[in-house]
C-alpha cells in the first residue's frame, strides 16, 4: 500500500476560498499557542463552523459525513477496538467485516492514528467523518462499564473463594488501589458518573448481587452471580464512609467525596440490615455541575412571574415541595442565586449541602453532635440574616421556628415531603402548626415533579390502549383525546434503548388568597382545600403535564406515573 500524501486542510480551505489566507495565520498561530488541531482553533475562532467543515471535508476526501448519533451500530462491533485507541485518536469503530472497516473519524486528516489503526485491524479502513461532540458521547456510551464490572466481580468472588481471605486486608493493604474490591468499585462510579445516575443501589439476594442505579428517576438493574462479594463492597465503602465496619445489626449513615470522569462526587451512603446481609445506597450528588438560574428550570411563564415575584419580598414563608429527587433543592438554590446579594445576608441549614454557593453561610446538618435543622435555626436568627433557607421542615419545632422568622421580617424557603402543593398547608396543620400562624406567613407554595423526556432521536407517533383512554376520560372529561397526537420512543441507542433521554420539571404554584388564608386563620383543611380549587390560575400537576403530551415533549405513560393514577 502506497503512503497517505498528508493533507495540508488549511490551504485546502483557502484555496477553495472558504477562509482568508489572513484567516488561515491567526489560526495557525492560535493552533501553536493552545496545541490544538487546526480545525478546533478556526472553529473556535468562528471563522467557519464544524458542520460547513466537516462538509468541505467529506467533499475533498471523498468519504461520507454521517450523523453519528442516527446510525445504527453495533456497541460489541465498535467495543472490539480498545477504548483507548477510540479516544486517543477520536475514532469509533462502526463496521468491522473481512476484508475492510468503516471507522468513523473526528479528523479524517490524522494520518497517524489512520496508520495505527490500520496496523491494529490489519485490514483496508474506510473512513466517515462526523462531529467531535457526537463521537465523544457515544464513545462514552458504547465503551460503559458494564463488562468490566462483571469481570472484576468474577475476579473478587475467586479472591473470596480462598477461605484465609482476611477483610482487614482491605483496611492494611500497601496496594489497596490494586485491590479487586476497589477497582470494582471504581467502575461501579465511572459507570454510574456516565450514565448520570442518581443513585447506586447495591442489593444482596439469595443466590444473586443487584447493582442497580437510578437513571432519569428510573432504576435500571444489572445481575451479577458472585453474591459473595457483596460483603466486600460493603466493608470497603464502610471504610470509605468512616463508619463501623464491625457493626451489621444496626443501619448506618455515612459520606465520602470521589473525583469520577471529571466529576466531582459527593457520595451519601445508607447501610441497611437484609436477610442476605446488608444493603447500600448511595447518593451521588455532583458538585461540579453548573447551577441553574430560575429560566432553564422549565417553569412556564405565568409561574416564573409570580415565583420571582414573591421571592423579592422582603419576608414571608415560601415552600417548595415533592417527593426525594423531584429536584426541589435545584429550584431552590436557583432562587437564592437570583437574590444572592452584596447587601443581602443568606443563611441555609441543609442536609446535605448540595452546591457550594459564593457569599451564601451553609451550614451543614450534623445530628450525631446536635446540630440539628431547630438548632442551627436558632442560632441562624442571632446572624442578623434577611433571608433563611431549612432545607428541610421535619417536624413541628422547626416549622414554627421558621414560620415566626418570616413573621418577624425575614424572607424564609423551606420544603416539605408532600404529593401537591395543596396537601402541603394542609400538613402543617397536621403536623400541629397553628392555622393563624401559618396564615400569616405563607406566601406561595410550589409543588413539582420531574417527567422524563421522550428521546428525539427516536421519537414516533403511537396509539393509545383502551385504559389509557379511560384514564384520559376519568380525569378530563372536557377533552377529546382524538385531537391528541400521542408520541413515544421506539428506543434507540443513544436513550440505551429506554425511548427517554433527559427530564424536565412539572409545577403546580398555589398563590396564597382572602379565602385560603380565611380557611387557614379558622383551621379548616377542607375549606382550605375548596378555596385553593377554585383559585384563579391554579393549574393541577396532570394538566400541566398532559399540556408536555400535546407538544410531544413526553408521554402519556410518563403522566400517570407521576400523578400516581
Amino acid at each position: 500500500m502506497k503512503p497517505k500524501k498528508k493533507i495540508r486542510i488549511g490551504d485546502l480551505l483557502v484555496q477553495n476560498k472558504v477562509i482568508t489566507y489572513d484567516q488561515l495565520m491567526i489560526a495557525l498561530a492560535e493552533q501553536k499557542k493552545s496545541g490544538r488541531k487546526l480545525g478546533s482553533a478556526l472553529i473556535e475562532l468562528n471563522f467557519i463552523n464544524e458542520t460547513n467543515l466537516l462538509n468541505f471535508l467529506s467533499r475533498q476526501l471523498q468519504i461520507p459525513f454521517i450523523d453519528i448519533t442516527q446510525y445504527k451500530r453495533d456497541d460489541e462491533v465498535s467495543a472490539t477496538l480498545p477504548e483507548n485507541l477510540a479516544r486517543r485518536f477520536r475514532v469509533l469503530l462502526l463496521e468491522n467485516n473481512e476484508h475492510d472497516a468503516l471507522i468513523a473519524m473526528a479528523d479524517p486528516t490524522d494520518l497517524t492514528g489512520l496508520d495505527e489503526l490500520t496496523r491494529i485491524l490489519k485490514k483496508r479502513i474506510r473512513q466517515a467523518v462526523v462531529r467531535e461532540s457526537d463521537l465523544l458521547a457515544v464513545i462514552d456510551q458504547c465503551y460503559r462499564n458494564t463488562e468490566e464490572i462483571s469481570t472484576l466481580a468474577g475476579q473478587l468472588d475467586e479472591e473470596l473463594s480462598d477461605h484465609d481471605f482476611d477483610f482487614n486486608s482491605l483496611i492494611s493493604s500497601n496496594e489497596i488501589a490494586e485491590a479487586p474490591v476497589v477497582k470494582l468499585l471504581q467502575s461501579i462510579f465511572e459507570d454510574a458518573a456516565l450514565m448520570n445516575a442518581s443513585d447506586i443501589h447495591i442489593e444482596p439476594d439469595d443466590k444473586v448481587l443487584r447493582i442497580r442505579q437510578r437513571i432519569d428517576g428510573v432504576l435500571t438493574e444489572q445481575v451479577l452471580n458472585e453474591v459473595k462479594i457483596a460483603s466486600a463492597l460493603v466493608v470497603r465503602l464502610k471504610l470509605m464512609s468512616g463508619l463501623n465496619i464491625s457493626e451489621k445489626r444496626l443501619p448506618q449513615d455515612g459520606r465520602f467525596n470521589i473525583r469520577v470522569k471529571g466529576k466531582n462526587l459527593d457520595i451519601r451512603l445508607s447501610t441497611l440490615p437484609v436477610i442476605h446481609g446488608e444493603s447500600i445506597v448511595m447518593r451521588l450528588l455532583d458538585h461540579s455541575q453548573v447551577l441553574l438560574s430560575l429560566d432553564k428550570l422549565g417553569l412556564p411563564d405565568d409561574l416564573l412571574a409570580c415565583f420571582r415575584a414573591h421571592i423579592k419580598n422582603p419576608h414571608g414563608l415560601i415552600l417548595v415541595t415533592g417527593p426525594t429527587g423531584s429536584g426541589k433543592t435545584t429550584t431552590l438554590y436557583s432562587a437564592l442565586s437570583e437574590i444572592n446579594t452584596p447587601d443581602t445576608k443568606i443563611i441555609t441549614a441543609e442536609d446535605p449541602i448540595e452546591y457550594n454557593i459564593p457569599r451564601i453561610n451553609q451550614s451543614q446538618v450534623n445530628d450525631k453532635i446536635g446540630l440539628t435543622f431547630t438548632s442551627i435555626l436558632r442560632s441562624a436568627l442571632r446572624q442578623d440574616p434577611d433571608i433563611i433557607l431549612i432545607g428541610e421542615m421535619r417536624d413541628t419545632e422547626t416549622a414554627e421556628i421558621a414560620i415566626r422568622a418570616s413573621i418577624t421580617g425575614h424572607l424564609v424557603f423551606s420544603t416539605l415531603h408532600t404529593n401537591s402543593a395543596i396537601e402541603t398547608a394542609t400538613r402543617l396543620l397536621d403536623m400541629g402548626v397553628e392555622g393563624y400562624i401559618l396564615a400569616s406567613a405563607l406566601q406561595v407554595i410550589i409543588a413539582q415533579r420531574l417527567v422524563r423526556r421522550i428521546c428525539q432521536h427516536c421519537i414516533a407517533d403511537t396509539e393509545i390502549d383502551k385504559a389509557h383512554q379511560t384514564w384520559l376520560d376519568n380525569s378530563f372529561s372536557s377533552i377529546n383525546h382524538t385531537e391528541i397526537s400521542f408520541k413515544q420512543g421506539a428506543g434507540c441507542q443513544q436513550c440505551t434503548n429506554t425511548g427517554y433521554k433527559g427530564r424536565i420539571g412539572v409545577y403546580e404554584l398555589l398563590e396564597m388568597n382572602h379565602e385560603i388564608l380565611d380557611a387557614l386563620r379558622r383551621n379548616d383543611p377542607a375549606g382550605f382545600i375548596l378555596a385553593a380549587k377554585n383559585t384563579s390560575g391554579f393549574k393541577p400537576f396532570t394538566e400541566s403535564a398532559l399540556d408536555f403530551v400535546r407538544q410531544g415533549i413526553t408521554s402519556l405513560d410518563e403522566v400517570i406515573r407521576i400523578t400516581g393514577t
